[in-house]
C-alpha cells in the first residue's frame, strides 16, 4: 500500500488529514481515499511543523494495513546535516520509508533534489528518509498526472481542504 497524505487548518479549528492510497508507487491505481478530523491540535512553532502534522497523519493512516512508503507535502530533513523536519518524523512514526515532495525552496535544505514535471518550470523540492534521495526523486518525476504536482498529491490536498470524497465534490460543483 502507497499513501499521499496532507493535512489542512480549517478557520473553525483542529486540523483535517487526506490520504490517497494506491497499489503502486506512481500512484496510478488509486485504491482509495481516507479523510480524519482531529479537533485540536499544538499551535505553529516555527522548526516544530511536525507537532501539528503528525497527529492528523497518524489519524488519516490508522488502520491502514500494508503501508510500503508514504509520501508527504513538506520536507524530511531541513539541512544537509539531517535537521528533521515532518518527514523523518513520519518516517520514525510509521516505519516506512518517506519522500517529502515540497512546493517552495526552504533556505537551509540546500540538499533536496530540484524535481520538474509536467511543462512547470518551477521545481518541487525532493526529500527523503528510508531510501535514496535519488530513488525518491525518480519515483516523484514518474507520479500519476500530467501536472507540476503529482495528482495523489493535489487531491490529497483537495480532501484535506473541502474533507469531501470526489463523488461529494461533482454533485457540489455540478
Amino acid at each position: 500500500m502507497y499513501a499521499a497524505a496532507d493535512v489542512h487548518y480549517p478557520a473553525g479549528g483542529g486540523a483535517r488529514a487526506a490520504a490517497v492510497l494506491a497499489a503502486d508507487p506512481a500512484f496510478s491505481a488509486v485504491l482509495g481515499e481516507r479523510i480524519a478530523m482531529v479537533p485540536e491540535v499544538a499551535a505553529y512553532r516555527p522548526g516544530e511543523f511536525f507537532a501539528r502534522e503528525l497527529p492528523p497523519l497518524r489519524a488519516v493512516l490508522s488502520g491502514v494495513s500494508g503501508l510500503v512508503l508514504l509520501v508527504v507535502d513538506g520536507y524530511v530533513d531541513l539541512d544537509p546535516a539531517g535537521r528533521p523536519g515532518l518527514g523523518a518524523y513520519a518516517h520514525a512514526e510509521f516505519g516506512v520509508p518517506v519522500i517529502g515532495v515540497a512546493k517552495t525552496a526552504f533556505r537551509t535544505a540546500s540538499h533536496a533534489l530540484p524535481v520538474l514535471r509536467g511543462r512547470s518550470g518551477r521545481p518541487l523540492f525532493v526529500t527523503a528518509a528510508g531510501m535514496g534521495v535519488d530513488e525518491a526523486a525518480a519515483l516523484v518525476r514518474e507520479m500519476a498526472g500530467r501536472f507540476r504536482l503529482p495528482d495523489a498529491l493535489r487531491r490529497a490536498d483537495a480532501l484535506a481542504r473541502t474533507g469531501r470524497p470526489a463523488e461529494q465534490q461533482e454533485r457540489t460543483a455540478g
